[in-house]
């Protein structure tokens, strides 16, 4: 056991996990998930019987580095349609503004564009994808021969302060586009374009790059494949979210997405973490349901499966169109949404403050 030399130091200058959690506003399982995994993490000048003891000074200087770290950037993605994705993507935006006091930065790349018009509705969707201010453009931009001016304008793209909820203040959107259905095929072609990158993958990320660091969560809305645009997504995040219904085909898919961003994430030398797994639309009469999540509770090769599961409920399904209320509880009907989304919005803040 290290032996603290008080006559050095003033008591009141030590600082055990929960006092550290306390300075960082975050729990002391997330801190101790930084002494872990963390190699700046700072350490222990003294291990007791109640814990291990740090230097206040030498802490404060480690939570000040890591607050002048980026957003953190998560992807959500399944590659089977209709698993909830869109829908946790907008439900996670939301609760970590209005719950958690985030700012929050919603990326739609999946070309069927709900999240899009979740958040500003079809009339809006329509204007900026006429005046060619969507994703949609950025990767058009990048099948122009060098000699023609780009199109993609990044602040006019922007969409702040969007949702239907009167509430909800913090989140910004860049919307998606049906071109992108069009766009992707020929993309895996592209020659050196605007952003003078012969890699397909990185366009996403040259290009929000000057502004993702005004954001606290940046949420990529993935298309259901592991295509050109996809990889864009999962090039500029930090770690990826699964969301799915917890049965057969729509949890087959999740070993290849995993192999696939990790080969993808070593190809690049970096690291995007598996940040877990989302079990929507659940039904608890269902014994397949629970049959299923116990499997994938108990698949060491599988993702963390959230404690916090969103339930199947109409409120819930009707969240998925643009319509004004003035609470988020308005919005989910007081079915059990609202409760479930802030739930798994902690769990989420927990898990990617655990890898930063």
């Amino acid at each position: 056991m290290n032996i603290i030399n008080r006559s050095a130091v003033p008591e009141e200058d030590f600082v055990g996990l929960a006092e550290i959690a306390e300075l960082a506003d975050v729990s002391k399982t997330v801190v101790s998930n930084w002494r872990v995994r963390d190699l700046r993490f700072p350490p222990a000048i003294a291990d007791l019987r109640s814990g291990p003891v740090f230097r206040r000074d030498i802490i404060i200087r480690y939570l000040r580095r890591r607050s002048k770290n980026m957003a953190h950037v998560i992807s959500t993605i399944n590659l089977k349609g209709g698993v909830g994705k869109t829908t946790t993507t907008v439900g996670l935006a939301e609760l970590l503004a209005v719950e958690f006091n985030k700012k929050v930065l919603v990326i739609d790349l999946d070309p069927q564009t709900n999240a899009t018009t979740v958040l500003i509705g079809e009339d809006r969707w329509r204007e900026l994808n006429d005046d060619g201010h969507t994703l949609a453009t950025l990767f058009k931009d990048a099948l122009r021969p060098q000699d023609q001016p780009a199109a993609f304008d990044l602040a006019a793209t922007l969409q702040q302060n969007v949702s239907s909820v009167g509430e909800v203040r913090n989140v910004d959107l860049l919307p998606s586009s049906l071109d992108l259905i069009d766009v992707q095929d020929r993309l895996a072609s592209m020659p050196s374009g605007q952003f003078y990158s012969n890699n397909p993958t990185d366009l996403l990320r040259r290009a929000v790059k000057p502004i993702l660091d005004n954001y606290d969560y940046v949420i990529v809305d993935c298309p259901p494949n592991l295509g050109i645009v996809t990889l864009n997504g999962i090039r500029i995040s930090d770690s990826y979210i699964i969301p799915t219904i917890p049965d057969v085909l729509s949890t087959y898919g999740i070993p290849q997405i995993q192999t696939r961003v990790q080969a993808f994430a070593e190809n690049l030398g970096e690291t995007i973490s598996e940040l877990g797994i989302v079990i929507t639309k659940y039904r608890s009469s269902s014994t397949l349901h629970r049959t299923t999540i116990d499997r994938l509770e108990n698949d060491d090769k599988l993702p963390q499966v959230f404690k916090t599961v969103i339930p199947e409920g109409n409120a819930i399904a009707a969240s998925t169109e643009y319509s004004s209320t003035s609470t988020l509880r308005q919005k989910y009907a007081y079915q059990g949404g609202y409760e479930a989304f802030r739930d798994l919005a902690a769990e989420v803040i927990d898990a990617a403050e655990a890898i930063a």
